[in-house]
């Protein structure tokens, strides 16, 4: 049997995994509520707001370790089973949520959680430099981000409904199943890679292998990948290192922290938070897919990398600053405040698909997932420095000072890319 376009069902396999990805990480925040919501998890439990800032810094200390850990795995074991562990560990996890009493259940089973869903991103990143040529890389890597933003517009209004029906514990039950259910379509379609698949069509084989670089041509299952030293003693890796280490906290900031803002700032509940948080991840899904097909066209345009990857980065920048400057300036109504933050997250994700891309256009094979896991991880850290930050700043001052500093992170995060990346194109 032959599978015409067999990468585009690779891609949308982990499209939908990164989908249940987002929708078991934000159960959490969108069902937390307050103190004075005993159907809420903190009021039914007895939490605080700073319980949920050291139970969210936990996750992001073990989703950090996850990154540099799954991208080893990953290149040990390959996509197909470095899949089956990581979604299978982090389904069984939000499954287990139901099951808590209190502080310490939470940052249990948040810590497995957090490990266990970080090796979707340098999954990803892995598959789709094994799956696809290098102008279509962006795009792959804008349909799987997108899957993220999908999982952000999906997530509120479901697991609000679910809660409401059925109340947190039951919820996470559903939603832990999700995973789970997944690894069968997953076993039965990657049964290997583009090079040995016995479903691909010699026309689909030919168009990925002769799209890739040479080192990915000439990469085999024996090919052994440099080490984190070796990565970093190329000055290219930093750009990647440094500019998810400033870019990383604005999508992050949103994800963890807008349910409570609502919720502090217009005294949402958790039914209103759900019909409001998930307008602006339509704009970081359309975000998604327009820097993809934007620096795809450059690339054939003027066949080069580097103009696709830096142009469509620095448009991303840009209407991220913009939007950051504007929630400051303009954000003064919820409705306002939504919209405005729309148009950050489409700046957001229109950037760092491609700048996710980047370990693939300057390595190849065994040393992919090794770097996306490692830039991965220091941007996860960043946000923890974030997230210890936002209610100490949040309860002195306002939200203000914190949507200004990560404003100024944004050409940090640019300027870092374009001095550490002179010409992105292939290190070895």
């Amino acid at each position: 049997m032959k599978v015409k376009g067999l990468r585009w069902f690779i891609i949308g396999l982990i499209f939908l995994a990164t989908v249940i990805n987002y929708i078991d990480r934000s159960a959490l925040a969108i069902m937390w509520g307050s103190s004075d919501q005993p159907d809420s998890i903190s009021g039914s439990l007895g939490l605080t707001k700073s319980d949920y800032g050291l139970i969210l810094n936990i996750f992001m200390v073990f989703y950090a370790l996850g990154q540099l850990f799954s991208g080893k795995l990953f290149d040990k074991v390959g996509t197909r089973i470095g899949y089956v562990i990581s979604i299978g560990v982090w389904g069984l996890s939000s499954f287990l949520h139901s099951t808590v009493r209190g502080l310490v259940g939470l940052t249990i089973f948040r810590s497995t959680l957090g490990l266990s869903e970080a090796g979707n991103w340098p999954g990803g990143v892995k598959s789709n430099a094994e799956w696809f040529p290098i102008k279509e890389r962006a795009f792959a890597q804008g349909l799987f981000n997108a899957g993220a933003s999908i999982g952000s517009v999906i997530a509120p209004p479901f697991i609000a409904t679910l809660f409401v029906a059925y109340g947190w514990r039951t919820t996470f039950m559903i939603i832990g199943s999700f995973g789970l259910l997944w690894i069968i379509p997953w076993l039965l379609v990657n049964k290997s890679g583009p090079k040995t698949h016995p479903w691909i069509t010699k026309e689909e084989q030919k168009h990925i292998i002769e799209g890739q670089s040479k080192a990915d041509q000439e990469a085999t299952s024996e090919t052994k990948g440099l080490s984190l030293k070796q990565i970093l003693s190329h000055k290219e890796s930093w750009a990647i290192v440094m500019g998810r280490f400033f870019l990383e906290p604005i999508w992050w900031l949103f994800v963890g922290w807008m349910p409570l803002y609502l919720a502090d700032v217009y005294g949402f509940d958790v039914k209103e938070v759900g019909m409001f948080a998930w307008v602006p991840y339509v704009g970081a899904a359309l975000g998604s897919i327009a820097g993809g097909l934007f620096s795809g066209k450059i690339i054939t345009k003027t066949n080069s990398i580097d103009k696709g990857r830096k142009y469509t980065i620095l448009i991303g920048g840009i209407i991220m600053f913009l939007g950051l400057v504007a929630t400051v300036l303009f954000g003064d109504s919820p409705e306002r405040f939504v919209a405005i933050v729309f148009f950050v997250l489409f700046g957001f994700q229109f950037a760092i698909g491609n700048v996710q891309t980047l370990p693939s256009d300057l390595f190849s094979g065994k040393s992919v997932g090794s770097l996306a896991g490692l830039a991965g991880m220091v941007g996860v850290f960043s946000v923890i420095l974030m997230n210890f930050l936002v209610p100490i700043i949040q309860e002195k001052f306002s939200y203000t000072p914190i949507f200004v500093a990560i404003a100024a992170a944004v050409p940090l995060g640019l300027g870092a890319i374009y001095y550490f990346a002179r010409e992105i194109k292939s290190v070895e």
